[in-house]
């Protein structure tokens, strides 16, 4: 985790650890991603940030969450990416007219400064919004909150999201419905989500995203 975030979790240093001693005490319960990546989505720095995904929470099945919003690791097939990934990738290539990604790993995008955060740091292998309620919506939420003064534009896909970007004051949302095989066909496909994010930040005068992933 990058340290211009540290001001940003001081005040829930003790939460934190009682979260990660919970989840590591229980040997009956394992979670996904492992612990040195619940926080990955911080290894950018506080002051890159150009645009945010919120996510949900982590991939359920072992070996896809790797504490990035919607992002697996790189080892992946691109066969055998998520639902909500191939749709992403859909939606990516018909909005900006690039190929087919060869990985489904997002780390193009971080480097272009789109912080992928889960509102969910961890959850249990096979089991989403397990970890709901267990107190990492509030961590997440002080670490969007310090990020509306800069008002930046925000990706919220599925209401869930898009309350709570409202909520903490964002002003630029960019929401349609989740990328979920449920309920893509209601609103994501077509939503070009990439270019609007950059009619925003050209019209602010910022540099856009480079969204091409290779």
């Amino acid at each position: 985790m990058d340290s211009s975030w540290s001001s940003v979790l001081e005040p829930h240093a003790n939460q934190i650890s009682i979260l990660l001693n919970e989840l590591e005490g229980d040997l009956s319960n394992q979670y996904l991603p492992l612990r040195e990546h619940i926080f990955r989505a911080l290894n950018l720095p506080r002051d890159k940030v150009k645009t945010i995904i919120i996510g949900q929470d982590p991939y359920p099945t072992l070996g896809m969450a790797e504490g990035l919003a919607f992002s697996v690791p790189g080892t992946i097939a691109i066969g055998k990416i998520p639902p909500s990934l191939r749709n992403i990738f859909t939606e990516y290539r018909s909005d900006l007219g690039y190929g087919q990604p060869t990985t489904g790993h997002l780390g193009g995008w971080v480097e272009s400064g789109v912080l992928l955060l889960n509102r969910i740091l961890t959850v249990s292998p096979g089991k989403p919004l397990s970890h709901k309620g267990k107190g990492w919506e509030e961590i997440t939420d002080s670490i969007l909150r310090s990020l509306v003064e800069r008002d930046l534009p925000v990706i919220a896909w599925g209401k869930p999201a898009e309350n709570a970007a409202l909520r903490l004051g964002f002003r630029h949302i960019v929401a349609s419905p989740h990328p979920s095989p449920l309920s893509a066909y209601r609103g994501f496909f077509g939503s070009q989500p990439f270019s609007r994010i950059n009619q925003i930040l050209l019209s602010q005068q910022r540099e856009p995203i480079d969204w091409h992933l290779t």
